[in-house]
């Protein structure tokens, strides 16, 4: 039963998240007015706007205008209800899904708008580094790996809060700069930008939930995956290299798996690869 409603919970707020998609770039409201057909813009009731299941009985088409609603309301529902579940299975409804789960929700609300948009809202990034410096100061033990970066830079003998908190701080630091940093080398070396500061917002609210180890790996994949896309993409649509990927949506999924499976991959790479060396 915890799995389900961990499932009905995360499918609703799939359906939030679809709204902040459409109205945040927009600069409008997300609560108020009511959702919306986007082609004929009329008020969708509420028994057409239960999560997955009206898109379903309604054969993915307005019941007002017969128009079809794009795939991408239901998959991001769907995506949402399934990290809830992944979560749930890893915390229960202990602390940290409260926490994590909001956040992966944010996360996919941020990939999303930047592949739109091209764009990552302050009124997600800005809002989000507080509270990731906040909640997980109260609520979340500092993790291994947060612990090991603690006592190389000698603030082991603190608080677990205060740990935290400067965990936190150092991730927000840590993975905000180091996008900074490499940004602005690049715009040294070719005189245009090659990091929008958006990227560094997010990875400092990314940082301040996560900490500097698991923030550094979630550059490290959305990197590595973005590289594989880009070049796939640039390959098979003849896009030159100057085009802009979305370099915040690689990031977003990237941290999604980071807060999900990060501890096990960071744990796996100590095991196998530090291990002979220690």
């Amino acid at each position: 039963m915890e799995v389900i409603l961990a499932l009905a919970i995360g499918l609703a707020i799939g359906s939030f998240v679809n709204v902040c998609i459409v109205r945040l770039p927009l600069g409008e409201s997300v609560v108020s007015p009511r959702s919306r057909c986007p082609q004929c813009r009329k008020t969708i009731t509420w028994r057409d706007n239960i999560p997955l299941l009206s898109y379903i009985l309604l054969a993915g088409r307005c019941r007002n205008c017969g128009k079809k609603i794009s795939l991408r309301y239901p998959l991001v529902e769907t995506l949402t209800g399934v990290i809830a579940v992944i979560l749930h299975l890893k915390f229960g409804f202990a602390a940290q899904w409260f926490i994590y789960f909001p956040f992966c929700a944010a996360l996919v609300a941020l990939a999303l708008i930047d592949v739109d948009h091209r764009i990552l809202p302050d009124r997600i990034t800005l809002p989000g580094m507080g509270a990731g410096l906040l909640l997980t100061t109260i609520f979340i033990e500092p993790s291994p790996p947060t612990v090991t970066v603690l006592r190389l830079v000698g603030l082991q003998g603190l608080d677990s809060h205060f740990q935290t908190l400067a965990a936190g701080v150092i991730g927000a630091v840590v993975g905000g700069g180091l996008l900074w940093g490499v940004g602005e080398a690049y715009f040294r070396l070719r005189g245009v930008e090659g990091m929008g500061f958006g990227d560094v917002k997010m990875m400092g609210m990314v940082g301040a939930f996560l900490g500097a180890p698991l923030a550094l790996l979630t550059i490290m994949i959305g990197s590595l995956v973005g590289s594989i896309v880009g070049l796939a993409f640039m390959r098979f649509t003849g896009k030159s290299r100057d085009y802009e990927l979305p370099f915040g949506t690689f990031l977003g999924f990237a941290a999604v798996i980071t807060v999900l499976y990060g501890e096990d991959l960071v744990r796996l790479y100590v095991d196998r690869v530090m291990g002979p060396a220690l």
